[in-house]
């Protein structure tokens, strides 16, 4: 049975940036209100043709380069979005249009909120570990600013847009080593992103903050412990943290459950906002891209998110 491990990584992430100070000039807020409560100094913000799909086509394009594959050499691709430009054709439809791959693999999106690139990540090891693929893209891709209410100062100081992509390929050497996925459905709708059908409106996001914020750090906690188990490993084996960019407050409590130094965390949060499904790849992408990740470290990456959806991973890069 083959192991899935990362072959390379990619990312995009739109120019434009929008900072709290030009929020100041929107809505009744301050840096200082924002950066305080979520860690947030700006975040990335899609134009007009930087549409989810092609965000992903982008960071596609750039894990295929990293991992020296053709695309022609991929055999399935997934995408977690909650954001898609189109019910049909999905995201990853698009994907595989744009890289020109000629066979034609299966391809489709999935909807797990912010938790959506961990399960991704599982479903494409389930066809590596079965030998049913031996490369996959999994991606990450959003454009959460279209999906919020500039007037709601609770929600849309959070989310910033953006694409990051992985080639997981099948290996002898030690890759994916354990994963936990979990869900429990909202029926309070704490969290939540409609779609406009039932009411006519535009589709945004709502939130209870203070009331997610409490879920989640127990959740992430838990399931770190569970993974833990799962990969029969400890919090010292753990060389470092990749967690869902969702606020700064979370990630240190999470940290701070492995008993690791910010300096072992990556965080990219404060220029990016929360990119949901995009945030893990995208910091994962920058951490190597840095030099901060090195070849055979054990990384946990975690995520929390809206369903109730949560879960978490630990992999030998």
């Amino acid at each position: 049975m083959k192991n899935a491990v990362i072959s390379g990584t990619g990312s995009y992430i739109p120019e434009k940036q929008l900072t709290n100070l030009e929020l100041e000039s929107m809505l009744e807020t301050t840096d200082e209100w924002i950066v305080t409560r979520t860690g947030i100094s700006s975040r990335s913000i899609a134009q007009p043709h930087e549409t989810t799909s092609y965000m992903a086509a982008q960071a596609a394009q750039h894990a295929l380069n990293a991992s020296g594959l053709d695309a022609n050499d991929i055999d399935l691709i997934v995408v977690a979005t909650c954001t898609p430009d189109h019910f049909f054709p999905g995201v990853a439809c698009y994907v595989q249009h744009a890289l020109k791959i000629k066979k034609p693999i299966p391809a489709f999106d999935v909807g797990a909120a912010c938790s959506g690139f961990v399960y991704v990540m599982d479903i494409a090891k389930q066809y590596i570990m079965n030998g049913v693929a031996k490369h996959i893209l999994v991606i990450g891709s959003e454009s959460m600013s279209r999906a919020v209410d500039w007037t709601d100062r609770a929600t849309c100081v959070l989310f910033g847009d953006g694409a990051g992509a992985v080639v997981l390929s099948a290996s002898d050497r030690q890759g994916i080593v354990g994963s936990v996925l979990h869900a429990s459905y909202d029926a309070e709708k704490l969290l939540n992103l409609s779609n406009g059908t039932f009411d006519n409106q535009r589709a945004m996001i709502s939130m209870r903050g203070n009331e997610v914020f409490k879920i989640a750090v127990k959740y992430m906690g838990d399931v770190v412990d569970e993974v833990l188990e799962a990969s029969q490993l400890t919090k010292s084996d753990i060389q470092w943290l990749i967690p869902h960019q969702a606020n700064m407050r979370i990630i240190q409590a999470i940290a701070k459950k492995l008993d690791l130094p910010m300096s072992r965390v990556i965080v990219t949060i404060g220029c990016q906002g929360n990119t949901s499904a995009a945030s893990i790849p995208l910091a994962l992408d920058h951490s190597i891209k840095t030099n901060q990740i090195k070849r055979d470290e054990l990384l946990l990456i975690e995520s929390f998110g809206g369903g109730m959806t949560w879960g978490a991973m630990v992999i030998r890069y």
